[in-house]
């Protein structure tokens, strides 16, 4: 599987609008985003966004219908694992103790319960 190049800050917006709507048109886009760029400016990173691999489009009257080329879901757990990589030598142990230490962070006992699930279940894989 070949890695998707990394997205700037306002591709990641407008990578999150066409996520949240299923596909959007330019013009959705600008409507969508905070503190938005010119339309000519939405086009270019659209194309851009096409050119890395993320959207396809499709051609709807006059306007350009875009749509992402992989699932949210798949996405994430590329940026999860790139970010691990970057940020924590690839470990997730490193990435979970640096947010748990944080004092903003406050989990709900939900959120907790959830956790030692998941952790049960990966120590059952790992048997």
């Amino acid at each position: 599987m070949s890695k998707a190049p990394q997205l700037s800050a306002r591709e990641r917006q407008i990578m999150d609008v066409v996520y949240a709507l299923g596909e959007a048109s330019a013009t959705h886009v600008l409507e969508a985003l905070p503190n938005p760029p010119s339309r000519s400016a939405v086009r270019t990173f659209l194309r851009i966004l096409e050119d890395k691999g993320h959207l396809t489009h499709r051609i709807a009257g006059r306007e350009y219908i875009f749509r992402p080329t992989r699932p949210r879901t798949q996405a994430g757990r590329s940026a999860v694992r790139h970010l691990l990589d970057v940020f924590f030598d690839g470990s997730l142990e490193k990435a979970i103790a640096l947010h748990l230490s944080d004092p903003r962070t406050d989990l709900s006992d939900d959120e907790l319960k959830r956790l030692e699930e998941l952790i049960q279940e990966a120590r059952k894989k790992g048997q």
